[in-house]
């Protein structure tokens, strides 16, 4: 059907958005939210006359902080002198008619409650991508339990140059298949990424030191470089990790949920706040979404597969075996790639090859070394 059923107005309000942004292929997202290039235009057309047109129940317009009452800054005001370690979202629930989170935080800017960090930006600025979609940083948060005796495994997808979160997730697990079900989804609205980030555990890796699962190779089929994080250093992933400390802050500390579904909606709420109306400190209180742009590398409709040159030593690697045949010897290749076709190409080093999948090198021979037979024989 044309709209999901959770949160139907969010999405509409994110096609607007999106669509309304510099450079963006209205077309192509018109098929990425499964609707008509009609039913595109005419959300936009109902947009330009006001945004109340795209909603099924009247809501408050978003106001300017610029334009408060004098009322409402003194309220501001004056429950931030009183609990001076209180922040923006804190006092909003104090006030009897509470703006968005987003004004009551500019007021506090404005009024010299609050001040950017000493020197500028964080340091972490220095890893940030320059533009969106070259990497997403992926993990699951960790679970939460819901009313009674369930659990929610949020998943969340973050881009790294603008902080805009793709994908946020109420999963009932973390398995491979969960993750690529998800992501199906996130490609199909905002197109592939050139890579995603991820951390050494599962489902990213196998738990016992491998790194390459069957999601990772799906992922390559499609693309996507996998790349992984140190191992114990979690900071590398640090505006995923961020990222979950806002989630918790804003959402999981008010809110109990009662089952998944009613978690995925409270999630589709706040991701529209995050990334359209919430002001994020290292990006200098702009908006996520003001430095976005959905991917112009579509999802296909069917799963490529590695391509190789027809000059290539190609070998297919057997279904129950980890091992591919080179030179009379038997040389092992990570299990997630059981039934795949890799190649192996010389490196600089005279006896030395690297086992490819399409770009990606996966292992590597060393023919001055032990096969991985004790005796060189297929094991």
């Amino acid at each position: 059907m044309p709209w999901r059923a959770v949160s139907v107005m969010d999405q509409r309000r994110e096609f607007v958005r999106l669509a309304m942004l510099e450079g963006v292929n209205r077309r192509e997202l018109c098929k990425r939210f499964g609707i008509s290039a009609d039913t595109g235009y005419r959300w936009l057309a109902r947009h330009v006359a006001g945004d109340t047109a795209l909603a099924d129940r009247s809501r408050r317009p978003h106001s300017s902080p610029r334009h408060c009452t004098p009322d409402l800054e003194a309220q501001v005001v004056a429950v931030r002198d009183a609990h001076p370690a209180w922040g923006a979202r804190k006092i909003a629930r104090c006030l009897d008619d509470p703006p968005a989170i987003s004004t009551v935080h500019e007021i506090l800017r404005r009024q010299g409650r609050i001040q950017a960090p000493i020197g500028g930006a964080p340091a972490t600025q220095r890893f940030e991508k320059e533009a969106p979609n070259l990497l997403w940083q992926m993990d699951f948060k960790g679970w939460v339990r819901l009313a009674g005796e369930a659990r929610c495994h949020p998943l969340t997808i973050v881009d790294d140059h603008s902080r805009f979160a793709v994908c946020l997730a109420a999963c009932a697990n973390e398995q491979g298949s969960t993750v690529q079900s998800q992501l199906e989804i996130t490609f199909r609205r905002y197109g592939l990424p050139d890579a995603v980030f991820v951390d050494n555990g599962g489902p990213w890796g196998d738990g016992g030191g491998a790194r390459w699962t069957r999601l990772g190779v799906w992922l390559l089929k499609l693309g996507v470089d996998v790349v992984h994080s140190r191992p114990y250093h979690p900071e590398s992933r640090g505006k995923n990790e961020r990222f979950h400390r806002t989630l918790n802050e804003e959402v999981f500390r008010f809110e109990l949920f009662r089952d998944l579904r009613q978690a995925q909606r409270g999630f589709d709420r706040w991701r529209v706040v995050y990334n359209f109306e919430r002001p994020h400190e290292a990006l200098d209180f702009a908006v996520p979404a003001s430095r976005y742009r959905p991917s112009s590398h579509s999802m296909p409709t069917r799963l490529p597969q590695a391509d190789y040159d027809e000059h290539e030593i190609v070998r297919l690697v057997p279904k129950t075996k980890d091992y591919v045949s080179f030179k009379g010897r038997y040389w092992k290749v990570p299990q997630a790639f059981r039934g795949e076709r890799v190649a192996i190409r010389p490196r600089n080093c005279d006896g030395h090859y690297g086992i490819f999948f399409g770009a990606r090198e996966i292992a590597t021979i060393n023919l001055w070394e032990p096969a991985t037979g004790e005796t060189g024989d297929r094991p």
